[in-house]
């Protein structure tokens, strides 16, 4: 376990990429003397500048030469700049380093606002697109750097070290993917993610009278296989004392924590909260990212539910080790519209046949609200699906779950 080390997500990490980034090319600081002008033949020295390739000002490294005079009219050296000072550019290079892996992966989610090159940084990503900004490029986006500081702070809270103590006193975690095969086998329809949700950024508030419990029990009896219950708070109105609540109020239902996760801390605080499975989005994470946090679930005894929005993120995932549990996301990113053939596309063809091969099981996810949506997507090839909204409007989510099915599911 300790030798996986995820991109984007720990200090082993950023050591290791300053290492590897180090390893690929040379630093230089260039302090320019006098007498300027070559007094001898000069000879040349390649060092990194950029070229942009896309509208987030991805950057890929080429070689530039830069003369470098025998007389010593340009010194190279490190040993000008402060130590405090080198500490902050090779981390600012780290995270630049780190956005060109996730960008090659086709990941357009910045894990945070981009800043400009500290003091003294010379090196390959020195010159920037000007008109790059620090606004998201959408709310997924806008989440995530939210997401980005709120971990930090709570993680100064319950540090590591203190969640890791306190896993010896939580109870077991629940079989997540038993019990969607348990669900699917016994009544031959996809089984039933229902979702502890208040609001969305896109809808606001779905429900006023808003009780997370009373909800969680209503989904059991209505024949729900598993629950999801939405933690972030700023954007849904969730929290982990909802997840907490549920899990101690004697629910049975196995529970997804439905968190924007970034980093691996994440993943312990959801387990010591009750969760017996994580949401891990491929729009934000790296595969290695991914492959790593798996590995954490499996540790921790979680399941790990990878979300996918379209076709490259679908191939990534396929390529990466240990993923049992795939989530289509019918929702666009960028314009929020929902569009249910999106999964019977993900589904189709050479996908479809290794997804087979595997075992995964396939989750449906938004846009479903009747019991012809629920059709469409299970001849698509999936065994599960996840649904809140047209679930947790209703008066009765009970009965609201009949409706979505149109029978009833819970004997």
């Amino acid at each position: 376990m300790d030798s996986v080390m995820p991109l984007r997500n720990t200090t082993a990490a950023t050591a290791t990429a300053a290492s590897a980034a180090a390893t690929v090319r040379p630093r230089f600081s260039f302090q320019l003397l006098a007498n300027p002008r070559p007094s001898k033949p000069a000879f040349s020295l390649s060092v990194p500048t950029t070229i942009f390739t896309t509208h987030r000002a991805r950057i890929l490294p080429q070689f530039t030469p830069v003369r470098a005079q025998e007389d010593n009219s340009a010194l190279v050296s490190e040993s000008t700049i402060p130590e405090g000072e080198a500490l902050k550019i090779k981390e600012w290079e780290v995270e630049r380093f780190q956005d060109e892996i996730a960008a090659s992966q086709g990941i357009k989610i910045r894990r945070r606002p981009t800043t400009g090159p500290p003091l003294h940084y010379v090196g390959p990503f020195e010159f920037r697109m000007q008109n790059e900004g620090n606004t998201p490029i959408n709310i997924l986006e806008e989440i995530i750097w939210y997401k980005d500081k709120e971990v930090s702070q709570m993680k100064e809270k319950k540090p590591l070290l203190l969640l890791k103590k306190l896993l010896s006193s939580v109870p077991p975690t629940r079989d997540f993917l038993g019990a969607l095969r348990e669900s699917y086998s016994r009544t031959g329809l996809p089984a039933l993610i229902a979702e502890v949700k208040k609001a969305s950024p896109s809808r606001g508030v779905l429900r006023e009278n808003f009780n997370p419990v009373e909800i969680a029990k209503a989904y059991e009896r209505g024949g729900a296989a598993c629950l999801s219950v939405l933690t972030d708070q700023k954007y849904f109105q969730g929290s982990f004392e909802n997840l907490e609540a549920i899990r101690n109020a004697g629910v049975e239902c196995p529970l997804l924590c439905k968190e924007f996760v970034i980093e691996a801390w994440q993943i312990y605080y959801a387990r010591v909260k009750g969760a017996d499975a994580i949401l891990l989005i491929a729009a934000v994470l790296p595969n290695l990212d991914i492959q790593y946090m798996i590995k954490i679930c499996k540790l921790l005894g979680l399941t790990a539910l990878v979300e996918v929005h379209d076709e490259m993120e679908m191939d990534r995932v396929l390529g990466i080790d240990g993923v049992e549990l795939i989530g289509i996301n019918n929702r666009d990113l960028g314009t929020f519209k929902v569009d249910i053939s999106n999964t019977k596309k993900l589904l189709e063809g050479e996908r479809g046949e290794r997804i087979r091969e595997k075992g995964i099981i396939v989750v449906g996810e938004s846009g479903l609200f009747t019991p012809a949506d629920i059709g469409y997507v299970q001849e698509a090839g999936v065994k599960a699906v996840l649904v809140g909204e047209s679930l947790v409007k209703q008066e009765d989510p009970a009965k609201g779950i009949s409706g979505l099915f149109g029978k009833d599911i819970s004997c």
